[in-house]
């Protein structure tokens, strides 16, 4: 397969990991360094059964066949557009055996799947509320990054209902929302286990937050090291 694939004002990234690559346009919403976290952070065993909640182009899929060996990778896009292009990124990289996409809303993801489908959910959801800075309701940079369409809410209680005892949330969002995020997990049984903060810089604030919850674990949560992506030039100061 070649470049064929691509639909115009489309490219293909590189993900630097066993030669994938995914297709991105500019008019739509790009991946980021929070999903190549996440997918970092992420926990998942040979046998695990994968589902990502607001899949995108399909950029956590891909980077989880490319660093686990689970075998069964499904990402749920509500978005056409999107979907489209992470189902032509899932065929250039070969990974139709792996990973499936399909269209559907994740406030509806446990009526899509059978109940307990899946032992393990990652999810990178919109960060902004609702109302906060969008100004077209329909436009697909504003849905994802603003609580249009899913939110907190959804996310936690759909997940709680596909997952079964012992099955793992992992989710990445922004710090200011942490407290919120523990709540809702909490409200439907999902219990934080390890937390871990995204730096720019090790004497800024985080920039991202990744968590897992555990459905039906024992209270108690592990903060990990964190992650401080640049280290400051000394350019310029003087010795």
């Amino acid at each position: 397969m070649d470049n064929n694939i691509l639909k115009p004002g489309e490219r293909l990234d590189d993900l630097q990991n066993k030669g994938y690559e995914i297709i991105q346009d500019d008019n739509h919403f790009s991946f980021g360094v929070d999903a190549v976290f996440l997918s970092d952070f992420v926990r998942v065993k040979p046998k695990d059964k994968v589902l990502d909640l607001g899949t995108g182009t399909g950029i956590l899929p891909i980077l989880i066949a490319a660093k686990t060996e689970s075998k069964r990778i499904v990402g749920l896009e509500i978005q056409e557009t999107s979907a489209d292009m992470a189902k032509r990124s899932v065929l250039y990289n070969h990974l139709e055996d792996r990973v499936e996409i399909k269209v559907g809303d994740i406030k509806e993801a446990s009526t899509l799947f059978c109940r307990e489908t899946f032992n393990v959910i990652v999810t990178n959801p919109p960060y902004m509320k609702s109302g906060h800075g969008f100004s077209n309701v329909s436009d697909e940079k504003s849905i994802a990054r603003h609580e249009i369409l899913v939110d907190l809410e959804d996310i936690c209680r759909e997940s709680s209902k596909i997952l079964p005892e012992k099955g793992t949330l992992f989710m990445v969002h922004r710090p200011f929302r942490l407290t919120e995020i523990i709540y809702k997990m909490k409200k439907y049984h999902i219990e934080p286990k390890r937390i871990k903060f995204i730096h720019s810089y090790i004497d800024d604030e985080p920039k991202l937050v990744l968590i897992e919850g555990l459905k039906g674990g024992n209270s108690g949560v592990k903060i990990e090291p964190p992650v401080v992506m640049y280290e400051r030039s000394n350019k310029g100061k003087s010795d």
